[in-house]
Order: structure tokens, then C-alpha cells, then sequence
């Protein structure tokens, strides 16, 4: 299967009130993280009576432990916390966050306060009954010059390994069908998640549809991700990543196309 993608501007259709599972991964984003969770409550509630507000403390060293304990006694009925005792990476969250999940249509994005959780709105509103994906695409990047650079070299070089369709695989900002993981299994620990979830929808043909959000600067803590301690690491997941979805994906292909030959020939 194909997956199709489609870049689209917001407008004001209505949608349907589906449930809504929103959670987002929180590592030491103390300064953040009940600001986003708070705005994730208000925008759900205008949106659907069937919500829930999860947040992945994935071993956070600051007071991020303690002010999720503090919002899910103040809101129990919408907010649960999911504590890691050791930090699991990028990926353990993600993978802990999708799991955790009830509802029909799963949102995530960061703790760290660079998305507004409000613009879930706009996503929703292309969530039509043809549609899986809903991804967000930055409008403009509000990160330092050097992280933007990185960035764009990562983009550009996981399109072209991959084949991506979608025009900013690095905005963790989307929605997504939760039906969709019945049929792909995540694997990545690391921050190369984002790429494996978008390469396995991509592959497995779910369709996606492109909408624009803002990017804001970091108002706290620090990236995990594009900084240069990490590159060499995050190069080596690449590859990896890309050995197993690509390569092995491939030499499986021939492999089963030989056996089906030879079936037929008889030898």
C-alpha cells in the first residue's frame, strides 16, 4: 500500500466529537509541563466529553515528579501521570505514551513548550473519516541557528534514505488514529522514534494530511535531541534504523520473491 499526504491550510469545518487521548513525554520540563497540560485539558473541552491528559515523567531529575503528582490530584477525573523510575529515552516514552492510550484518536508533543497544545484544534478540524495522520508542519523554526542547520540536514537526509513524504518528519506535533498500531510495532528507543513511527504509517498506507503550527522558543530546559553531544549517536541510530527498515525490508522482499519463483518453476 501507498500512503498518500496532503498539505492543507486550516479552515473552520466542524468536525465530529470523537475521544481524544492526549499525552505528552516530560523530561526535567518542570517549567513546563502543567502549563501544557492545562492547555491540553481547556482545548479538549471544547473539542469532545471524552478525554483524557496522560504525561510520561520519563525519570526526570528536577520537580517535574512532583508537579505531576500535584495535577493529578487537582484534575483526576482527566490526568494521569506515568512515572519511569530510570529515564527510558525519547522513544521509551513515546512507545510508554501510545500504550497508555484509551481513546480514539491519540495527540502527542513535547513537554518542553515549543507547540501550543491549543493549535490541536486545527488538527482536529482535517481528522475527516478518509484521513489517519493528521501532522503538523512548522511554519518557521524558533531554535537557534546551529539547530536549525542540524535539523534541516536531518530532514533532508531521512527523506532521501527513507523516502519520506511528509515535509517536516521532526514536528512532533500530530494525531493520530489509534487503530493505526494495530498494524506497526515501534521499536526505536531513541529520538529516530518520530522517524520510525512516520516511515511504518507511511509504508503500512495510512493516509496523512499536513497542517501548519507554530514553533516557539525554548522557554526551559534543553534540547535531548538535535544538540552536538548527541550527534554521533543520533547518526548511529540512524543507520541502524535504517539498516532494518530499509536494507533487511528489502532482502526479505528478494528473498520471498526467489522462493515464489522457484515455486513456480517447479524446482
Amino acid at each position: 500500500m501507498t500512503a498518500t499526504i496532503e498539505k492543507i491550510k486550516p479552515t473552520d469545518s466542524s468536525a465530529e466529537r470523537p475521544s481524544i487521548s492526549v499525552f505528552f513525554p516530560a523530561y526535567n520540563d518542570g517549567g513546563t509541563i502543567a502549563s501544557m497540560a492545562i492547555s491540553a485539558m481547556l482545548t479538549c473541552r471544547k473539542l469532545t466529553d471524552d478525554y483524557e491528559v496522560i504525561v510520561i515523567n520519563d525519570g526526570s531529575k528536577d520537580y517535574t515528579p512532583e508537579i505531576l503528582d500535584e495535577l493529578s490530584r487537582t484534575y483526576p477525573e482527566h490526568v494521569r501521570i506515568i512515572h519511569h523510575k530510570k529515564n527510558r529515552g525519547y522513544g521509551g516514552a513515546l512507545k510508554s505514551g501510545f500504550a497508555s492510550a484509551t481513546k480514539d484518536l491519540v495527540f502527542y508533543t513535547d513537554g518542553d513548550a515549543q507547540y501550543d497544545p491549543h493549535e490541536l484544534e486545527l488538527l482536529l478540524e482535517k481528522m475527516t473519516p478518509e484521513v489517519d495522520v493528521v501532522n503538523g508542519f512548522k511554519i518557521s523554526r524558533s531554535d537557534p541557528l546551529h539547530r536549525v542547520i542540524i535539523g534541516r540536514v536531518y530532514h533532508l537526509t531521512v527523506k532521501f534514505l527513507f523516502g519520506l513524504k511528509i515535509s517536516d518528519t521532526d514536528c512532533d506535533f500530530r494525531l493520530i488514529r489509534r487503530s493505526c498500531f494495530e498494524d506497526i510495532e515501534l521499536t526505536s528507543n531513541s529520538g529516530t522514534i518520530a522517524l520510525e513511527l512516520v516511515k511504518k504509517l507511511q509504508d503500512a498506507g495510512f493516509t496523512f494530511v499536513e497542517v501548519p503550527v507554530h514553533h516557539f522558543h525554548r522557554a526551559y530546559g534543553k534540547s535531548q535531541f538535535f544538540n552536538f553531544p548527541r550527534l554521533w549517536r543520533t547518526a548511529v541510530n540512524l543507520i541502524t534504523l535504517w539498516w532494518h527498515l530499509e536494507i533487511k525490508r528489502e532482502h526479505k522482499k528478494y528473498q520471498q520473491q526467489r522462493i515464489k519463483e522457484r515455486a513456480l518453476s517447479g524446482k
